[in-house]
């Protein structure tokens, strides 16, 4: 209907890499809830994410070795993976809670999909649509509602540079996972994020000393809304769903979104947070955040239910962003993260703060 292509394709596709999109930013929402309990019963935030990172490259360890070839194929784009989508917005996530509030880091970090509009539209020179421009600004300030930024203002230079760094990282994720669908030798999504954790696990291995931690508390129980349940079992959330999960969906998404739409999905990593946070947790969802959520939500729908530039360069990507393949077509969340993040979702809850939830990524 928009190009030579069969109609049927396309909105298969799409339908799809959205599915999956939003699968993993509902699976990288539940990192904190899992996390917190774990932190409360004594291992340290950094502890529960090292955790995270090497229990899920040791499951997806068997995928690592059945697409080894990977390795040879692309080394530069797993180990980019590696360092931004996992290890760098963890690192740079915890350097910012260090120095200020949680809520500030958070909606700093997730300033990752304008940023990622910006990337892809003055560095790759590719189209990018009104619409995922409109639900990028509505998503970020919704997100400050659900932070309830407001509440721990303050500026430390070091601070913000660091979550600055988480929200780079961010971008990192979605390019990277992006990348390796082009070219002449694309990279299975699932080798990507399985060496990409793998990766992470080593760097972030050095970073938090895991050899210091007192890891015979995940054989007792720990209490999550007054409930009393084995350690285990968020432990294994965790890992399983919020990482493995997580990352294959979010991976396997970026080849069927463009990369700004997909970021702007992966907003509603924060909003699950949240709401997981008041159902699990018990923890209180007031005015300010149900406003934000739905403002999040509105910017994502916006973002998915645009048509994208219809006219891409034609020596730069080729084809519309939208058709399933091409310059504005592979892409996307945190993750983080997270977030990505964007892995880094466990150390949101890890802050005796509220607002915590989940790099990863």
């Amino acid at each position: 209907m928009h190009s030579s292509k069969p109609p049927l394709g396309r909105p298969s596709g799409r339908t799809l890499g959205l599915t999956l999109a939003l699968v993993s930013a509902i699976a990288f929402g539940g990192s904190g809830t899992a996390a917190k309990p774990l932190i409360e019963a004594g291992l340290s935030p950094l502890h529960v994410v090292w955790l995270r990172v090497t229990g899920a490259a040791v499951v997806l360890l068997p995928l690592a070795y059945r697409h080894r070839e990977a390795v040879l194929r692309r080394p530069g784009l797993l180990i980019g993976f590696g360092l931004l989508a996992v290890a760098g917005v963890q690192a740079c996530y915890f350097a910012a809670i260090s120095r200020i509030p949680v809520g500030v880091a958070l909606l700093i970090e997730y300033l990752g999909p304008p940023l990622l509009i910006g990337y892809v539209r003055f560095v790759q020179r590719r189209p990018i649509s009104r619409g995922a421009a409109i639900g990028a600004g509505v998503a970020v300030a919704g997100l400050a509602c659900v932070v309830e930024v407001w509440n721990g203002l303050s500026f430390d230079l070091l601070g913000v540079l660091f979550a600055l760094g988480a929200a780079c990282c961010q971008v990192g994720y979605f390019v990277l996972a992006d990348a390796g669908s082009r070219g002449d030798r694309p990279v299975d999504p699932i080798a990507v994020s399985a060496y990409g954790l793998l990766i992470g696990s080593v760097v972030l291995t050095a970073f938090t000393r895991p050899w210091q931690a007192d890891w015979g508390k995940l054989g007792g129980d720990v209490v999550m809304n007054g409930h009393t349940l084995p350690a285990l079992l968020p432990a294994a959330w965790m890992v399983l769903v919020a990482t493995v999960l997580a990352y294959l969906t979010g991976v396997v998404a970026v080849r069927h979104l463009s990369p700004p739409i997909a970021g702007v999905v992966a907003n509603l990593e924060a909003v699950v947070a949240t709401v997981l946070a008041w159902v699990l947790l018990g923890e209180h969802l007031g005015l300010p955040q149900v406003t934000g959520g739905l403002l999040v939500l509105a910017g994502a729908f916006a973002a998915q239910a645009s048509k994208p530039a219809a006219t891409a360069p034609a020596g730069q990507s080729g084809t519309s962003p939208e058709s399933g393949r091409d310059a504005g077509l592979a892409a996307v969340p945190a993750g983080a993260p997270a977030l990505g993040e964007r892995l880094a979702r466990a150390a949101g809850a890890g802050d005796a703060q509220q607002k915590e939830h989940g790099r990863e990524r």
